[in-house]
């Protein structure tokens, strides 16, 4: 290894802005010292949100750069990188977090929790938190985290559960996201990164990850279910609708699921999607009354300008993170890899293994500990700052304790390792 002082600057800072994930409470603790409205307050409360972290630390990578290798160094430095998966993100959780798509996914849960042979509450829960990261590996794992996290919102973290329930749900909820989106070769971001030079295609990551994955959702829920019976026992309704907004008819849902298959059919093109969002978004307009309030691009763009400064900041640790992933065993790549996924966003790191030399094994433990590794800490993996955005008012503070979110995913984390580890590949 012989870094330059960019990529050593890079490093560092990279490693400043994981721990300023880990402290955000305390900036939110700060803005109230401040008059509401005032500079100061505004301030604190920017720097307590999360998915602001990376951009903001990867503006003052920028400067670094600039004092570093002259004023002009930062602008061809991010021409040179690949910000496609941002602004896809950005396009996709806006538009899964639609009325009709978010109705239609609820619909398929209900009809499916109504199969489950469990009181509705539990039943509901289970089908949430199994169906909906599953559907992750067709719609894609950003919308499916969008779509199951609003449900989970909607009808549990908004109504008096504890606060252990709300953690072990969204660890639960992250890890589910993280290795549902197995079953194919598209909706994954780490798969995605590495399937077309590897030639991986539907029928291997079938038999290789996606039944192993379905096992594991379901065995976590389930135990997670149970564990948490006693809150979700009892009478249960689905939280009505308020405001007169009229239920999306089924040619409306329909239009909606189009535009959505096109983005995702499209999703190396950002000039293309993001020219079909500006058409979805005048449908949008066009069937104002079947649709929410407002269209939710601010929380998108906030969850695309997180994971556009993790590429910032990302694409420059490939100085330690490639000498270290090619030294080491099929086992130690497959927990390293599952470890390092915590610190570092987890198609980075697949991509980063796509540039070694591996065995076919090497390739399968690295992808294995990549996905496995998704739900440990919110920027492990890409959709996991969209479920942070939808779900972090509902925790004590406005902000979710990485901690908690840690011992959270603990043991869905330990059903993944275990299943791909021991499950046999086809």
């Amino acid at each position: 290894m012989n870094p330059s002082i960019v990529e050593v600057g890079a490093t560092v800072i990279f490693a400043l802005a994981i721990l300023h994930t880990f402290v955000v409470s305390k900036f939110a603790e700060m803005a109230h010292h401040y008059p509401q409205g005032s500079i100061g307050e505004n301030v604190f409360h920017f720097l307590a949100e999360v998915e602001a972290v990376f951009g903001m630390w990867a503006a003052i990578f920028l400067i670094f750069m600039a004092s570093v290798e002259g004023l002009g160094r930062p602008i061809p430095y991010l021409e040179s990188l690949n910000f496609t998966e941002p602004a896809f993100v950005f396009v996709i959780m806006a538009m899964a977090a639609t009325r009709p798509v978010i109705k239609l996914a609820e619909a398929c849960i209900v009809v499916l929790s109504n199969l489950v042979p469990l009181p509705k509450k539990m039943a509901f829960f289970l089908t949430a938190c199994v169906v909906g990261p599953l559907l992750g590996s067709f719609i894609t794992e950003p919308a499916a985290m969008t779509v199951t996290a609003l449900i989970l919102q909607k009808n549990f973290f908004s109504r008096e559960m504890s606060t252990k329930f709300k953690y072990a749900t969204i660890g639960l909820l992250f890890v589910n996201i993280s290795i549902g989106g197995t079953l194919t070769h598209f909706a994954a971001p780490p798969v995605l990164m590495v399937a077309g030079k590897w030639g991986w295609g539907m029928a291997h990551m079938a038999g290789a990850f996606g039944y192993k994955a379905a096992l594991a959702c379901l065995i976590s829920a389930l135990t997670i279910t149970f564990y948490f019976k006693k809150e979700l026992a009892g009478d249960f309704q689905l939280r009505a609708e308020t405001g007169t907004k009229m239920h999306p008819p089924v040619w409306v849902t329909l239009i909606h699921l189009v535009f959505l298959a096109g983005v995702v059919l499209t999703a190396h093109h950002m000039s293309f999607f993001l020219g079909l969002f500006l058409f979805f978004l005048g449908f949008i307009k066009v069937t104002n009354e079947f649709q929410d309030e407002r269209v939710k691009i601010q929380e998108s763009l906030m969850v695309g300008f997180f994971l556009a400064g993790l590429i910032v900041l990302g694409s420059l640790q490939q100085w330690w993170l490639q000498p270290l992933i090619s030294s080491l065993s099929d086992q130690a790549l497959y927990f390293g890899a599952t470890g390092l996924t915590a610190i570092t966003d987890n198609a980075a790191l697949t991509y980063l293994g796509s540039l070694v030399e591996l065995s076919d094994s090497a390739k399968y433990f690295l992808v294995a500990g990549a996905v496995t590794g998704g739900g440990l800490t919110v920027i492990a993996n890409a959709p996991n700052p969209a479920g942070y955005g939808i779900l972090k008012e509902n925790f004590e503070g406005g902000n979710i304790s990485p901690l908690g979110l840690l011992k959270g995913a603990l043991y869905p984390t330990l059903v993944a390792i275990i299943c791909f580890e021991l499950l046999p590949t086809f």
